[in-house]
């Protein structure tokens, strides 16, 4: 279909109108029309922009694991697209964390992009749900040596002539060496293990090591007596701790 617009004339001496048959496509027409509606924004848009917004965008940290973690707007009916950008405090450009663009996960994994110790982070969140994009939720500053807890280290034990002999495996960091094996978190900070005998539930002695020392021979038991061990991780520097280990026991002969 074709529309025909007449157009006066605008010669001073013209005394009638001048006919411009001009010949415009209706569905050109259309698609001005349509063109011009793009740049009204939808009714009640802005609200489901904030509707959808995260909220409280923080880091966990444990073992120099840095995630970050948000929770879904409560007012948000839908299930968003999460996306999430980091940068180190003082620059400018945020970054796109890859693995992290349109998720649907509430949290992310950001140790391999903030491993300068050093430097302080931020991290921010952005929910897209039905095409509105929500504003930019920013966490906290973050520093993952100032503000990482640890893990309690895993015990083995067998029984000797001489007594229980104890050997910890203190945990591991996210990072790794060269040759690929995990960096140990006493490499990153200065840790304290301490280890409690215990009989029927009462500590019967605690032995507390430090440094690159993880063995420790407990002697002059009780002979057939179950004893059991757990052991704990101390941050000196933070004076912070794990919890308790899971109990291993075992019966002197």
């Amino acid at each position: 279909m074709n529309v025909t617009v007449w157009v006066a004339g605008r010669g001073a001496g013209d005394q009638r109108g001048i006919a411009a048959d001009m010949t415009i496509p209706a569905a050109l027409l259309l698609l001005c029309n349509v063109t011009f509606s793009w740049g009204l924004e939808i009714p009640g848009s802005a609200d489901l922009r904030e509707d959808v917004a995260p909220q409280e965008v923080h880091f966990e940290s444990l073992d120099y694991r840095n995630v970050l973690r948000w929770e879904h707007h409560g007012q948000s009916l839908g299930n968003p697209q999460y996306f999430v950008q980091y940068k180190i405090y003082g620059e400018k450009h945020w970054t796109n964390a890859t693995h992290c663009q349109g998720i649907r996960e509430l949290h992310c994994d950001l140790s391999q992009e903030m491993s300068e110790l050093r430097e302080w982070y931020y991290a921010r969140v952005q929910a897209v749900l039905h095409g509105a994009q929500s504003s930019w939720t920013l966490s906290p500053r973050f520093n993952s040596h100032w503000e990482t807890s640890v893990s309690p280290p895993k015990v083995k034990m067998h029984v000797t002539e001489q007594g229980i002999m104890v050997q910890l495996r203190p945990p591991s960091s996210p990072y790794r060496r060269r040759n690929g094996s995990r960096i140990a978190v006493r490499k990153l900070q200065r840790l304290l293990y301490r280890v409690y005998l215990t009989h029927n539930g009462i500590v019967q002695e605690q032995h507390d090591l430090e440094g690159c020392v993880r063995k420790v021979l407990i002697t002059d038991l009780k002979r057939r007596t179950t004893y059991c061990l757990q052991a704990e991780t101390h941050i000196l520097l933070l004076g912070r701790r794990s919890g308790k280990s899971q109990a291993v026991c075992v019966t002197t002969p």
